[in-house]
């Protein structure tokens, strides 16, 4: 469980909101307060917001009247932009401060109530936009699990390659396809080439896939020829979200070797809206997992006591699938999955800390995928190629439908949650996504 140090008043579950759906609620209440970018009803201009229960503060008025104070101030205007690049740049207690305020603007008892509550939209009536404009995006293969049946189904004998218990494996992705939750996903064309075809074709994927990732917002960089230290580099973390790396397993077969992934990965990659704090979720760390006997120790510059003691978390994820005769027959979503990010093989700070070793400069904003989360059983799997078992395995629906891989008119649902006794629970919010024809 995570050091006295790294809890605070922010973290009380007995304080509540004057906001009421916030008491309660199942992702944003109090003591979450997640950043994003959004635009009210009636005016299309983005800016900065906090949710807050059902309701979304404006960051860009909320800063102007002088309710934020001191050194808190400079962090409140850039929170309140159209981006936060700069305010994830300005760093952890630049960060720190503006949520300490915010806690107790909108708790129970804040004399600032009348002017604040003027600020407060409906959440159901705003436009999310992207948190930040993403200059770079790296995805990483953390999920051990993943890799393991991913590789079961390649290579029997040998499913999980040597390199892998040293060094975390990722590759660059496109950030220019990263779409913010419930933007729709066309189906991509590309070469494909099935075991009994003797040439590829071109055309739609046939078997489009999901991928269940958290996504790591880069807060303060580092400059190019430096590398961030272990030690320091959950310090460099600004927030998480969701984070669904939309797949076509046949385009992927085809033309990952020798390169890895390309028009298999880079059409589409969906995010949940809210940039969810390392504050927020501090009650929810946990010891990385011990690795099973005969694993290597990580390397020395992965290696970092604090890290191995606080640098997991516990936190609960969930797949739903939402089909079109499901909607028809008003039915709710079928939930495909339930497990944790306790299962990641590496932890973010080492991901972080990886990245940058060879001199490679992150920048605020920048966004890294976790690679696929799948717990080691059955029911906490993170894709369709698992849960299907590359299509052999087809799920049975409570319509009466099967699925092997997604068709069009399908939606996907990722959800996450951090829960603890004696702590509110604090979620991410949904990230969704419906398959639309080529």
């Amino acid at each position: 469980m995570p050091t006295a140090s790294l809890l605070d008043a922010t973290h009380d579950a007995a304080r509540r909101s004057w906001v009421r759906s916030a008491n309660g609620h199942a992702d944003f209440p109090l003591q979450n307060l997640p950043f994003g970018v959004f635009s009210p009803p009636g005016d299309s201009t983005p800016r900065g917001g906090v949710a807050i229960g059902d309701m979304v503060l404006d960051l860009a008025a909320a800063a102007r009247p002088g309710l934020f104070r001191g050194d808190a101030n400079k962090p409140a205007t850039l929170a309140g932009g159209a981006s936060l690049n700069a305010f994830l740049g300005a760093g952890a207690e630049a960060r720190q401060l503006v949520r300490a305020r915010l806690f107790e603007l909108l708790a129970e008892g804040a004399r600032e109530q009348a002017l604040v509550e003027p600020m407060l939209h409906a959440a159901a009536d705003c436009t999310m936009h992207l948190p930040a404009t993403i200059g770079d995006y790296t995805d990483f293969y953390a999920g051990i699990h993943h890799a393991l049946n991913i590789g079961r189904q390649f290579r029997p004998d040998n499913p999980l390659l040597p390199n892998y218990k040293y060094v975390p494996i990722g590759y660059h992705g496109r950030s220019s396809s990263i779409v913010v939750s419930d933007t729709g996903v066309h189906r991509p064309s590309g070469q494909r080439k099935g075991p009994a075809e003797t040439e590829p074709t071109v055309g739609p994927s046939r078997r489009l896939d999901f991928e269940l990732e958290l996504g790591v917002w880069i807060g303060a960089g580092n400059a190019l020829g430096t590398a961030i230290p272990i030690a320091e580099a959950a310090g460099h973390v600004g927030g998480y979200c969701l984070l669904n790396d939309w797949s076509a397993r046949d385009l992927q077969a085809w033309e990952y070797q020798p390169l890895g992934p390309f028009l298999a990965k880079n059409f589409v990659t969906s995010i949940s809206p809210w940039v969810v704090t390392p504050e927020a979720l501090a009650p929810f760390r946990i010891a990385q997992p011990a690795r099973p006997d005969g694993d290597p120790a990580p390397l020395p510059y992965l290696l970092d006591e604090a890290d191995q003691e606080q640098g997991a978390f516990d936190i609960e994820l969930e797949v739903f699938l939402l089909t079109p005769c499901l909607r028809d027959q008003g039915m709710p979503a079928y939930r495909l999955s339930l497990g944790s990010a306790r299962h990641l093989y590496w932890t973010v700070a080492q991901l972080v800390a990886h990245h940058s070793s060879n001199g490679c400069n992150l920048r605020p904003g920048d966004l890294l995928g976790t690679g696929t989360i799948s717990a080691p059983t059955r029911d906490g799997l993170g894709s369709l190629m698992e849960i299907t078992d590359g299509g052999k395995a087809p799920i049975a629906l409570p319509s009466g439908n099967t699925r092997t891989f997604l068709e069009d008119g399908d939606e996907v649902i990722f959800r996450a949650h951090g829960r603890r006794n004696g702590f509110a629970p604090v979620g991410f919010g949904e990230v969704r996504g419906r398959v639309l024809a080529a």
